[in-house]
């Protein structure tokens, strides 16, 4: 899990969550309320929407195109539990929230990738780097 989450509010401009996502190297930003919970998540692939939908993003806002009340993990759910909600949503990132709704981390399936890449590693006594 990444623990520093990167935000944007609903009413920002679609530009400013495409920034974030290339200045952070990341593929979702979440997108939070006023008290800071989770309202819904925007995506590589909603990017992609805008752009194929010829829509200018300087003049749309987030909440036109993130996900509502997005599939979340809390920190307690084990691996298996988030590749099965990864696997049957067919999502690739998933926001991980306290009991007040508010992000605490997120977990990409490159997250998942990687950590299974060094268990298997250790299992056959290889230093996997980056």
């Amino acid at each position: 899990m990444i623990t520093e989450v990167v935000t944007v509010r609903p009413e920002e401009p679609v530009t400013r969550a495409a920034k974030l996502m290339v200045d952070n190297l990341i593929g979702s930003v979440l997108v939070v309320d006023e008290e800071g919970r989770l309202r819904g998540i925007v995506t590589e692939r909603d990017i992609v929407y805008v752009v194929s939908e010829a829509w200018d993003p300087t003049k749309h806002k987030v909440w036109e195109i993130m996900t509502e009340n997005p599939i979340v993990v809390r920190p307690d759910d084990d691996l298996l539990t988030v590749v099965r909600k990864m696997s049957e949503t067919n999502v690739r990132h998933l926001p991980v929230v306290d009991e007040k709704g508010v992000p605490v981390g997120i977990i990409s399936f490159r997250d998942v990738l990687d950590f299974l890449m060094s268990v298997f590693g250790l299992a056959l006594g290889l230093t996997l780097e980056k």
